[in-house]
């Protein structure tokens, strides 16, 4: 007797702890160059690029921290908010 266990969603996209595997395979490729550059020249820019992009993209709830902080830009900078004052 075989047992299959599914995702609640089974349209959900496919994630590996807090990112989606698109985003972990970056990580861990720009984790490997990173390491590579800071043994052979000392230069340690694009560890901090890689880990800043690990930062933006970590998934919570379907959202990223990138998402978020595009949304709170928008509602707080970029959009007009309009309050329309009403006495009774």
């Amino acid at each position: 007797m075989k047992t299959y266990i599914y995702p609640q969603n089974l349209k959900a996209a496919a994630t590996l702890w807090a990112w989606s595997l698109r985003d972990f395979t970056i990580i861990g490729v720009g984790i490997l160059i990173s390491v590579v550059a800071i043994a052979q020249t000392g230069f340690a820019v694009p560890l901090a690029i890689i880990l800043t992009f690990a930062f933006l993209t970590i998934r919570i709830e379907e959202q990223t921290v990138m998402d978020f902080l595009k949304n709170a830009t928008r509602y707080f900078i970029t959009t007009q908010q309009y309050f329309e004052w009403r006495f009774p």
